[in-house]
């Protein structure tokens, strides 16, 4: 039996959720989920259904056509349709820090998130014995101001070499080029503190704690050309007070990347997340 989730977007108007749900009916699916939204401001109206299809003789490939040419056309959709048992395929992008690299290979090895790992990518060795000790492939591909074009290039290769499906920056702290970013749009995801703008630098926990912040938080977005300021995927926060140091700042804040990277990875990879203009509708 193939499990498949459908995602849509498009105009609101009259009859989508009864044709799209009698197209099902018509190919033998069986609906086990579906949930929808509309942007009232923007008339815009998102969708995300999950089904079961009975009749072994239908393809997936078969199944698109049909749903394009009976559905998608006449409605004027953007919409993809996945197959739940093909995991998609996830490339980690990690520099020295290595608490958001821990947490995500424990988790992938505990069977919690729904992907591959086929390749982990640093512009430095600091943690290639972690990618060794999980035995995934990691490359270090050095990248400065001098050889940005040349990294880039080594970059792409290895990421159609493992056809990566989506890139995680799991404390990755280069910029990443505008041409990666094109090929693969709203399909890299980053982590960072939730201090933006108020508290930039390399010591933005150092900043806050003589501020006297009293939240802090972190935030996971899809990344776009504009630095930090992609459609936002998850956040959560935590309380601090006078009684809590720098250190403690710290820890709180990489707790807080660890766990918001994580659900974020789990809503890409689950396709629950669909983005329009610069903000995101996730489904839960």
């Amino acid at each position: 039996m193939q499990k498949i989730t459908i995602l849509i977007h498009c105009k609101d108007q009259k009859g989508i959720i009864a044709a799209v749900t009698t197209f099902i009916a018509k190919v033998e699916g069986n609906i086990t989920y579906i949930d929808q939204h509309v942007e009232l401001d923007q008339n815009v109206f998102f969708m995300r259904l999950e089904c079961e299809l009975t009749n072994h003789r239908i393809t997936i490939e078969n199944l698109k056509t049909d749903f394009e040419q009976t559905i998608a056309t006449d409605f004027e959709m953007s919409w993809d349709l996945y197959n739940q048992e093909q995991k998609p395929k996830m490339a980690l992008f990690v520099s020295k820090y290595d608490h958001c690299l821990f947490d995500i290979l424990g988790r992938y090895s505990a069977g919690e998130l729904n992907v591959d790992i086929p390749v982990i990518i640093s512009n430095h060795n600091d943690l290639r014995s972690i990618a060794e000790r999980f035995d995934i492939p990691f490359h270090c591909v050095p990248f400065t101001k001098d050889n940005k074009e040349e990294g880039e290039k080594h970059q792409i290769e290895l990421l159609k070499r493992f056809q990566i499906n989506f890139i995680v920056l799991a404390r990755y702290m280069q910029i990443i080029t505008p041409n990666l970013i094109s090929l693969y749009e709203n399909k890299i995801i980053n982590i960072h503190h939730s201090f933006l703008p108020a508290f930039p630098g390399a010591k933005p926990y150092h900043s806050a704690f003589k501020r006297g912040v009293k939240i802090i938080g972190a935030t996971s977005h899809y990344v776009t050309e504009e630095l930090d300021e992609g459609p936002i995927i998850e956040q959560d926060i935590a309380r601090v007070s006078h009684i809590h140091s720098v250190d403690d700042f710290i820890m709180k804040g990489r707790d807080l990347e660890r766990i918001v990277l994580a659900r974020a990875i789990k809503l890409h990879a689950e396709r629950k997340t669909m983005v329009y203009g610069n903000k995101t509708v996730v489904f839960s």
